[in-house]
């Protein structure tokens, strides 16, 4: 990665920086999304630009751009980085303001684009799937009604320091994600990703009202779901539940879709998924995610 756009402008990576006195730095004030591409085209990027104007619209940042510009931006990045397809993060900083918290809306943010080769999959993810981790880290409360994607992420890299501690001790964990429940104990989400889980043909995954993020692929599943007949409930669940489902999935605009096969507890006990394979609904769930989203390979 040898370039970034920053306010559409292509720069060298080391050029680009922000001045001390932006908000972003000072206090978090800003929001991003994560997504990637399919044949050089970001993939569902309508949906996570509504998702980044809504959070800007409450925080007071001003939020014009457009889905063509965007677009525009990622594709000189895409091309001055030599990249076919990549994993991109588009970053909304509030911009440079007094130091001391604001009294009023911001009027000069400052967005950033990066993008860098995605990374290859091992060979039997999709299939063999990967462990989860469950975490004593909660997940915290939400900043409003709904949880921003925002620039203060301290609540997730507690929980990835925590889930490197579990690595010490094994190897295996190393390339597992964390499991973060509430602090009333209901389920809420992956460091990265959101969670569902099959339970008798039934779809499960935790409701909003628990403080998750409103994940864009997590609402592409739902919709997928419905439109095959799958039933699917927005629920306050326990980790006890997640031990008795039939099938457990993470969702993650890069990741995709991918199979939970092993669960492990906090006391290191762990609870193997369908046979340590790819479950029936999780891969019909993944192949129509694809075909939806132009999967060639």
């Amino acid at each position: 990665m040898q370039y970034a756009a920053i306010n559409g402008q292509l720069v060298q990576l080391a050029a680009a920086v922000v001045p001390v006195t932006d908000h972003g730095f000072l206090y978090g004030l800003g929001l991003f999304e994560t997504f990637r591409t399919y044949c050089g085209k970001p993939y569902l990027l309508e949906r996570h630009l509504d998702r980044m104007a809504s959070g800007c619209e409450e925080l007071g940042i001003p939020f014009t751009v457009t889905a063509a510009e965007v677009t525009d931006w990622i594709t000189r990045l895409m091309q001055a980085n030599r990249l076919e397809d990549a994993y991109v993060r588009y970053t909304v900083s509030a911009g440079e303001a007094p130091l001391g918290l604001p009294s009023g809306d911001y009027t000069d943010p400052t967005h950033i684009v990066l993008a860098k080769a995605l990374a290859e999959p091992s060979p039997t993810l999709y299939e063999r799937g990967k462990m989860l981790q469950r975490l004593s880290t909660p997940r915290n409360t939400p900043e409003s009604q709904v949880r921003f994607k925002s620039l203060h992420y301290m609540n997730s890299i507690l929980a990835k320091r925590e889930l490197n501690g579990c690595g010490q001790h094994d190897q295996r964990i190393l390339g597992a994600e964390g499991l973060q429940l509430t602090r009333d104990g209901y389920v809420a989400e992956g460091i990265v990703s959101n969670v569902f889980w099959v339970r008798e043909q039934v779809l499960y995954t935790p409701s909003l009202s628990t403080g998750i993020l409103p994940g864009i692929t997590r609402g592409v599943v739902i919709e997928i779901a419905a439109q095959q007949g799958i039933p699917c409930r927005e629920v306050q669940s326990s980790w006890e539940d997640l031990q008795q489902a039939d099938e457990i999935f993470l969702t993650g605009s890069v990741a995709e879709i991918v199979p939970v096969t092993t669960l492990r507890d906090l006391d290191g006990t762990e609870t193997s998924v369908s046979r340590g394979h790819i479950g029936p609904v999780t891969a019909a769930l993944l192949r129509m995610y694809r075909e939806k989203a132009g999967y060639t390979s």
